[in-house]
């Protein structure tokens, strides 16, 4: 057990990465917390408008898709710490003025939307500066564990976060966990200003004529002639837009068919979470870059138990299912993550990770409002199957793109124990 957990936990034996991994937690615990307060006060001042809750989240994530690419050209050129700085600072500023605003009662439905997308700027730039960061951190061969522990952070928070809010909004207002949530979104700048620049592991930045050759376009270029970053990119691509949108629908799952409050909301997120904590967990061991067809069986994974979610008639029957859901959508993330993180180029880290979360988050704005009109239409229970179907077509068309692309098959086994394996593609001139 203690060799487990010293295999674990192995990244933070460098001082930097526990910096790093300490005020992203405190950070992330109080943005699950604005977030879960955010989605009530919507619903409160709306009606209960499935297309103001999805209106808001769209304009999280407009920014992602408008600035994305050019924060990794950022990462490319400059000092990434310090970029983080800024934009972890310009956040916790925003998060102040909004908390006041919240705590007053002053706040409006239009206030959170301009909020939404100021808040959404400074995540567009510092995401990808984050993902290419934690390279720097720990160096290549500690990455596979830095970044499972990473999304592991994100999952403890989306656990403790939710939780939290779920009894604070019912006890205390929307107001006090706006306010928490802005104390706690400092972490991170006061961590990152204490690492030491020394200990990092990158290579000096070459001088400023070779970093403005660093263009979006020769990150595009780059993926489009990778075979293996292109296929988790585009069925991500798929997933992302229809499949992750739990952010939207477990609050009118909660709201509007089984008719609770921010509690059951909270419990709905948590069972979420701790599934996607274990999935997260799941991958610390990894030492290498993860195969393509673990990727694709995760995938697949993912689309049945979405479609099995949407359908559920009973909230135990959801709670039990969002455990596997929530490994499966973080194991499978993650999955993606570390084959695009451990497959690119050092020079071109910064571009092609921009690229990967404009992928993931950059297409929320419009899976939400695809999602949100599904939801008024058809009901919320609706757009979960839905999203979990699309997925699982994705995933099934990105498993025949791979098989016809490495020329391989798929064969049943029934003996000794019943399952499907890949049959591989002999070698060229092989007897």
């Amino acid at each position: 057990m203690r060799a487990r957990l010293s295999t674990t936990f192995r990244s933070l034996t460098v001082r930097n990465y526990r910096l790093f991994a300490g005020g992203q937690l405190i950070k992330l615990i109080g943005v699950w917390m604005m977030y879960v307060a955010q989605d009530w006060l919507v619903l409160e001042l709306s009606d209960d408008s499935p297309t103001a809750l999805g209106l808001v989240t769209a304009l999280q994530f407009v920014p992602v898709m408008l600035l994305t690419l050019y924060a990794g050209t950022l990462a490319d050129r400059f000092d990434k710490r310090t970029l983080l700085m800024i934009s972890n600072g310009a956040w916790a500023v925003l998060a102040i003025v909004q908390a006041v605003l919240v705590a007053t009662g002053a706040i409006q439905l239009w206030h959170i939307m301009i909020f939404a997308l100021l808040l959404g700027i400074a995540q567009a730039v510092e995401t990808p500066v984050r993902q290419a960061f934690v390279s720097e951190l720990v160096g290549k061969p500690l990455l596979p564990n830095a970044l499972s522990l990473s999304a592991a952070t994100f999952q403890a928070a989306r656990i403790t976060g939710p939780a939290l809010a779920g009894v604070a909004i019912a006890v205390l207002g929307t107001g006090t966990v706006f306010l928490v949530s802005t104390v706690m979104a400092i972490a991170p700048v006061i961590m990152q200003a204490r690492m030491v620049p020394a200990e990092l592991h990158r290579p000096e930045l070459p001088p400023l004529g070779e970093r403005e050759k660093a263009k979006v376009g020769d990150g595009l270029r780059y993926v489009r002639t990778r075979h293996d970053l292109l296929l988790p990119m585009a069925m991500m691509f798929v997933i992302a837009m229809f499949g992750y949108n739990f952010q939207l629908t477990l609050a009118l799952l909660a709201k509007t068919v089984f008719a609770t409050g921010a509690a059951t909301f909270g419990l709905f997120n948590t069972a979420l979470a701790v599934g996607s904590l274990a999935g997260a967990l799941a991958g610390t061991a990894r030492k290498g870059r993860p195969s393509v067809y673990l990727l694709l069986a995760a995938a697949v994974a993912f689309g049945l138990l979405a479609v099995a979610v949407g359908f559920a008639p009973y909230k135990w029957l959801v709670l039990a299912l969002l455990v596997p859901t929530g490994f499966s959508t973080v194991f499978l993330a993650q999955a993606a993550n570390q084959r695009v993180q451990l497959g690119v180029d050092g020079a071109f880290r910064g571009r092609v990770m921009a690229l990967y979360v404009l992928i993931f988050l950059g297409t929320a704005p419009i899976g939400s409002m695809i999602i949100s009109w599904i939801a008024e239409t058809f009901g919320a229970a609706a757009a979960i199957w839905l999203g979990g179907a699309v997925s699982l077509v994705a995933a099934v068309a990105a498993l025949i793109w791979q098989l016809r692309h490495a020329g391989d098959r798929l064969a049943f086994q029934a003996r000794p124990t019943p399952r499907v394996r890949v049959v591989h593609a002999e070698p060229v001139g092989a007897a």
